[in-house]
């Protein structure tokens, strides 16, 4: 039996609607968007859960280029692939629009529907302001294992990165902290949470915490939970590093923060710049669980048991 159904708007997104309740769940928009300051690139929005909550924020007033689910890279060599203002140690946020870049849409390579799951590789150039091309991106994603029991399913998002600078030159991987601003090591693949999130509960491996003692820690995984406005209900997503992160370029810690608003990173250059030498590739994987309910402890590490990698 079908559980899910993709449909491919061709040059703008690509939709997972669920077939039990008529709900869009996932939409994967690599149109690039008007506003070159917001560093356009492709992201997730809206995402919802399998009943059909919102868990994704687009455009806050807040911070406008903070997208539902998308890749970023905070400071990267002088440019701001996160998009807005640029963090600049001694002088704060600026609006420095030289130094945003962005992410081409080039082309899928497969966009594969089955009944139960989505299976997308897409291919992505990074453009620095100027317009040099600084790297070439294999991007994965798919979203599977849809299980109506639990009220859960999954996004599974991967990248493979590499410097194809013309110069020759290494691309530096860092973040606020890495520039100067203590505890705001934001960079790496990032989720902005709706409005109502704003002080959900925050937990980790080793049980509940506050946002302030879990940011900048590291774990295999971490969650979130928000209660929602209009109807009476919670949600929870899930945030896992893939086992092989582990071993990856350069180690990960958690950026997150319930207040003053929702946001989660799979931070790669929390604390320390790490460089990428000219024709050289990384690789991370990460996986979302997306959820209905407010889960705890137990319950987030059973489900990810049953979702090998």
């Amino acid at each position: 039996m079908s559980t899910l159904q993709v449909s491919h708007l061709h040059g703008d997104r690509v939709v997972v609607r669920s077939t039990a309740t008529g709900t869009d769940l996932f939409s994967y928009v690599y149109k690039p968007d008007p506003d070159a300051f917001e560093a356009r690139k492709p992201y997730v929005h809206p995402l919802r859960t399998l009943s059909g909550n919102l868990v994704s924020g687009y455009r806050p007033n807040d911070h406008r280029w903070h997208k539902g689910l998308q890749m970023t890279a905070s400071h990267l060599s002088g440019q701001n692939f996160w998009g807005g203002n640029c963090y600049v140690h001694g002088e704060g946020y600026l609006p420095l629009h030289d130094r945003i870049g962005s992410m081409r849409h080039d082309g899928f390579d497969t966009v594969e529907a089955g009944a139960d799951e989505l299976s997308l590789t897409e291919r992505l150039t990074w453009i620095e302001n100027g317009g040099a091309e600084w790297a070439r991106e294999q991007r994965g994603v798919r979203v599977h294992s849809v299980d109506p029991d639990s009220g859960s399913y999954a996004v599974d998002w991967s990248i493979e990165l590499t410097n194809t600078r013309a110069d020759g030159e290494a691309l530096h991987f860092g973040s606020p902290t890495t520039a100067g601003r203590e505890m705001a090591g934001y960079t790496g693949l990032q989720w902005r949470g709706p409005r109502d999130f704003t002080g959900g509960k925050v937990f980790g491996s080793q049980g509940d915490a506050s946002d302030s003692e879990l940011m900048g820690t590291q774990g295999p995984w971490l969650a979130f939970t928000g209660e929602h406005d209009d109807v009476d209900a919670h949600s929870t997503l899930v945030f896992e590093h893939a086992p092989e992160n582990a071993e990856a370029i350069h180690a990960s810690h958690w950026f997150v923060r319930s207040l003053p608003i929702p946001t989660v990173a799979f931070s790669w250059a929390f604390f320390e710049e790490f460089a990428l030498a000219a024709g050289e590739t990384f690789r991370y994987r990460y996986r979302i669980v997306v959820a209905d309910g407010a889960w705890d402890k137990e319950r987030v590490a059973s489900r990810l048991k049953e979702l090998p990698w």
